[in-house]
């Protein structure tokens, strides 16, 4: 409470929704730039990929290599800036914070069903261990 009146807290992934969408606003205006939604989403998909593969650097995935310890804040950083794009990447598509929390609980639920044999598409259910 606050004043005596309750206040609603904002939901994070609505924050960060609205966040991202400033931000790739202003970077859109500041370097003028003016792509069609399918060249948007590819352009992020892109650069979402790339954030991942610096992921994976951070993590030290050269198993053939002598092994380091992982630097957790270059790694977390990394991390962050796949949300970025991933967030923009949402936007772009004209996903919502609302239909991106409902589609993954959907998804979800389906993968679970999968993994116990209860969805119509076959093939990833856990073998019975029963004996």
């Amino acid at each position: 409470m606050k004043n005596g009146n309750t206040e609603k807290k904002e939901d994070k992934l609505d924050v960060l929704f609205r966040m991202q969408a400033g931000l790739d606003g202003y970077i859109r205006e500041k370097r003028g730039l003016d792509f069609t939604k399918g060249e948007w989403v590819c352009k992020k998909a892109q650069a979402l990929m790339v954030e991942l593969a610096e992921v994976v650097e951070e993590a030290h995935y050269k198993w053939w290599k002598n092994a380091t310890e992982i630097n957790d804040a270059a790694l977390k950083e990394e991390i962050v800036d796949v949300l970025h794009f991933f967030l923009g990447l949402c936007i772009d598509s004209g996903m919502t914070a609302d239909e991106l929390f409902d589609i993954y609980l959907k998804k979800n639920k389906e993968n679970y069903d999968r993994q116990n044999g209860l969805s119509a598409k076959s093939g990833y259910e856990l073998p019975d261990t029963r004996s």
